[in-house]
């Protein structure tokens, strides 16, 4: 959960940095038109979006070992295993932060779609 809540606010932050100085130069002003403000807002968006892949690759892996864990208590007949492990909406959540990261880097690399 710490993951998504640091990669969404830098995806977050960076694209809002990329949109305030890209209405800045669409306005004339001169301030807006500095490219390390794009980099810089890009590679906090890029950040954001490499730390949800890590996060959910490591959220993958926990989670399969915990469920080799429970096979194994099972079949040392510690648990009774009736129910299984509920669908991950941290994972769920991720993936969908993921997607719409992946299309902030797209839209601010290519200016392309309804953010360009």
């Amino acid at each position: 959960m710490s993951v998504i809540r640091t990669s969404l606010s830098l995806i977050s932050f960076g694209f809002t940095i990329f949109q305030f100085f890209q209405k800045l130069s669409i306005t004339g002003s001169r301030v807006g038109e500095s490219t390390s403000v794009r980099h810089f807002s890009l590679a906090l968006v890029s950040l954001g979006v490499a730390m949800l892949v890590f996060g959910i690759g490591y959220h993958l892996v926990f989670m399969r070992g915990l469920r080799i864990e429970r096979r194994q208590l099972k079949c040392d007949g510690l648990i009774h295993a009736e129910s299984s492990f509920p669908v991950s909406m941290t994972l769920a959540t991720a993936v969908l932060l993921l997607v719409i990261g992946t299309l902030a880097v797209v839209s601010m690399v290519f200016n392309a779609g309804p953010f360009g």
